[in-house]
């Protein structure tokens, strides 16, 4: 058992080491530019630790049920998108002998924030009772929301109405 232990971690440190090597070159190129303040070594060991305890459906250590390169490539691109296992920026799913990367709520609103112009990302609930009122621009075929007024006691899981995010 502690032979197999060992020869995960051993497969998984050459797989991020191959990974931090192929950032590293293509940075270098010019071909990939790293977020400020993202550290893909730092994500890289996050994503490490994650996958060495990540069982698939049948409960088998994904390091072992996963292909070599799905693992590599699902690693590339938690670091091209600058996402942080560790911050809950994205999950690893096994499925089909592959592992798949997926990004999380927390993901999308630290991709957004790096855009230009961006500051902040807000999400808001509308409850049975909130003030809501939304136009559509039929010109440039977008929603504008022209007011929302939510109250405190209309707060209820059972009575949401919708959602938006601004």
């Amino acid at each position: 058992m502690s032979e197999n232990k060992a020869v995960a971690t051993t497969q998984e440190r050459n797989i991020t080491d191959k990974v931090l090597s192929r950032v590293k070159s293509l940075e270098g190129k010019g071909e990939l530019k790293i977020p400020a303040n993202y550290s893909p070594e730092n994500a890289l060991k996050s994503a490490y630790l994650i996958l060495s305890e990540t069982l698939d459906r049948d409960k088998k250590p994904v390091l072992q049920s996963c292909s070599e390169p799905s693992i590599a490539n699902t690693l590339l691109d938690m670091v091209v998108q600058g996402l942080s296992p560790a911050k809950k920026q994205c999950h690893f799913i096994p499925y089909g002998g592959k592992l798949h990367l997926s990004r999380s709520y927390l993901g999308t609103v630290a991709v957004t924030k790096r855009l230009k112009g961006v500051k902040d990302v807000k999400a808001h609930v509308i409850y049975e009772g909130d003030e809501f009122e939304q136009e559509y621009d039929i010109d440039t075929a977008t929603l504008k929301i022209t007011k929302f007024n939510p109250k405190f006691e209309n707060i209820d899981i059972t009575k949401i109405k919708g959602a938006f995010a601004v």
